[in-house]
């Protein structure tokens, strides 16, 4: 059985694919027009949260981005999408993809990610997003970047 999607899961789920279009791309400009500007994020590198948005963001983003050589592929999947009113979030694992300048080998590694939504001036935008890589609990604490769904 198929469900179909509400206009609002529809465009909910566009800011991932927008999200993934602006890392194939290389355009932060692009990944953070989906933020709020007092959006709250906690991704993968330090620090452990940022915000609000600032002009920065784009700029760290582009810095990010200039370690890679080559694509950089965002994949989302298992998303699940619930909307309440003018608030929403999402949550589903994410697989990103890239080459490290330096280690030809690349990387690709999945991790979990969990968005927070508000309809604003009859948009929806990110308010707040997290991402997270599990870590082993052998007392070594190193990241599980090798676990797959």
């Amino acid at each position: 059985m198929t469900r179909t999607l509400t206009v609002d899961e529809a465009a909910i789920r566009e800011t991932f694919t927008e999200h993934e279009e602006g890392m194939r791309l290389r355009d932060p400009a692009r990944i953070v027009a989906r933020y709020a500007e007092d959006v709250v994020t906690a991704t993968l590198a330090p620090p452990l949260r940022n915000s609000p948005l600032d002009a920065r963001d784009v700029e760290s983003l582009a810095g990010w981005m200039a370690g890679f050589e080559g694509p950089i592929t965002l994949e989302h999947r298992d998303l699940t999408v619930v909307v309440s009113g003018d608030v929403a979030f999402a949550h589903g694992l994410a697989r990103l993809a890239a080459v490290p300048v330096g280690y030809p080998e690349g990387v690709s590694m999945w991790m979990r990610t969990t968005v927070g939504f508000e309809r604003r001036d009859g948009r929806w935008v990110v308010t707040h997003a997290h991402d997270s890589v599990p870590f082993h609990m052998d007392g070594s604490f190193l990241a599980a970047t090798d676990l797959e769904p």
